[in-house]
């Protein structure tokens, strides 16, 4: 090969190269650094579960707005236009101012009327004022449930900020031992073309590559459906490649106390504080129900205006007065409503000694498995120590030919896993702990 041809095509390769490169670097996107913080900011910003509690807290503010806009005025407009047939009608009316009286056809071809009405409310046996309480206890509960579902919304970006964590971890650390895998299968190759190694330890150390190939590729699609996890939770657009910010979330924080740590629950819990207040509601709705044994009054007002063309016109027939209306029925008609809310107040309180036990036991769940995630960090970390250096000296064994390819290769393996196991017990041991205060109400 002459030295022109070679060195076209030498600047052949570069350029290729050079292009794979430009062409790698225009599709390649920059992962963004995310922080846990922001993580959380940017999901409680973007869930459609803290929208739609939102609605609920909406509505229940137009309940009460309906309330009071029934304490106001109602006023109300009718009219008519009656076309008649010829009816024979047949007044006695006086005659000539004297008392004899006398007939008189009169020809009625039509009839308009019209009337208005106005009523305001003065007394309903305080219908409006327990209604008016009942439903701001209730837009309050909302409230809370909202604010539960927030701590809600939180615990489940951690625990997907934990995933992006481990995922992307996994994907490095077996990134890392296939890179040393395949050395070794070139070390090996060599030494089995010199006759100084068996053709039998090669293909075990390309298994291991194969087999290491194989869980890269599993820990790469886990990052991947890890990622647009991430990506829904936070509103971002599904190709956004995140990586998590270990500085911000590797952070652990004593335990405390069990017996603490639930009376905290019961005083934070916005599930257990919503109860209370629906119980009050519901007293409130007791009131409600007896306001029917009570009249109600109100001030009422009409006019009436009303022509029959060549008969009578009456254009200003207007009135005034105080209304009482009072059903007796009611007597007998409003024990089913009685029992039911009363059965309602019954429910709550039976619902609050449930949410009690529910507490007792979440709290000390969470609390049991924060310790018991910690103490695995530590266990962990003694593994990494020990699998690091079972590898240093099975590797100085083989290299003395003391111990088997297989020996060596799976204190390799062990050393990875050992690795992963302390990574992923980190991770889990921070969720445990958002979790543990989620059960007692106090996430941030």
């Amino acid at each position: 090969m002459n030295t022109t041809t070679r060195t076209k095509r030498m600047v052949f390769a570069i350029a290729s190269v050079f292009w794979l490169a430009a062409t790698a670097h225009s599709f390649a996107q920059d992962p963004r650094k995310l922080t846990l913080e922001e993580a959380i900011e940017m999901s409680l910003k973007n869930s459609k579960q803290l929208k739609l509690s939102q609605t609920n807290v909406d509505l229940a503010g137009l309940s009460i707005k309906q309330i009071r806009e029934n304490q106001l005025p109602s006023l109300s407009v009718s009219g008519s236009y009656l076309r008649l047939n010829s009816p024979n009608i047949n007044l006695k009316l006086p005659q000539n101012g004297n008392d004899s009286t006398g007939g008189s056809d009169l020809k009625v071809h039509q009839v308009m009327y019209g009337m208005a009405s106005a009523s305001l409310p003065i007394f309903s046996g305080f219908r409006f004022k327990y209604g008016l309480e009942s439903a701001h206890y209730l837009e309050q509960a909302a409230k809370l449930d909202a604010e539960n579902d927030r701590d809600a919304v939180i615990q489940n970006t951690v625990a997907a900020y934990s995933n992006l964590y481990k995922a992307k971890k996994s994907v490095d650390l077996v990134a890392e031992n296939l890179l040393r895998e395949r050395e070794r299968v070139t070390e090996f190759t060599n030494r089995e073309k010199n006759g100084m190694l068996a053709r039998n330890d090669l293909m075990k150390a390309k298994l291991q590559e194969s087999n290491v190939e194989l869980t890269l590729l599993d820990a790469e699609n886990d990052l991947k459906v890890t990622t647009i996890n991430m990506n829904l939770l936070l509103g971002m657009p599904e190709n956004t490649v995140l990586t998590a910010d270990s500085a911000s979330f590797i952070t652990l924080k004593e335990e405390g106390n069990a017996a603490e740590w639930e009376q905290t629950a019961i005083s934070h819990r916005k599930d257990f504080a919503a109860n209370g207040i629906r119980q009050k509601a519901a007293n409130s709705d007791i009131k409600v129900v007896k306001a029917d044994f009570y009249p109600n009054v109100a001030l009422t007002a009409g006019y009436v205006a009303l022509n029959i063309p060549g008969v009578a016109m009456i254009p200003n027939a207007m009135n005034a007065g105080i209304g009482v209306r009072y059903d007796i029925g009611s007597l007998w008609k409003s024990g089913a409503k009685m029992e039911q809310a009363k059965t309602r107040v019954y429910q709550l309180k039976t619902n609050e000694e449930i949410l009690l036990d529910r507490i007792h036991l979440e709290v000390n769940t969470a609390y049991y498995n924060y310790v018991l995630s910690k103490r695995k960090i530590d266990v962990y970390a003694k593994a990494v120590e020990q699998a690091d250096e079972n590898y240093r000296i099975t590797k100085n064994k083989y290299d003395n030919s003391l111990v088997t390819t297989t020996e060596l290769l799976d204190a390799d393996v062990a050393q990875v896993q050992s690795r992963i196991n302390f990574e992923a017990a980190k991770a889990d041991a921070i969720v445990a702990y958002k979790k543990l205060e989620q059960s007692a109400g106090v996430i941030n």
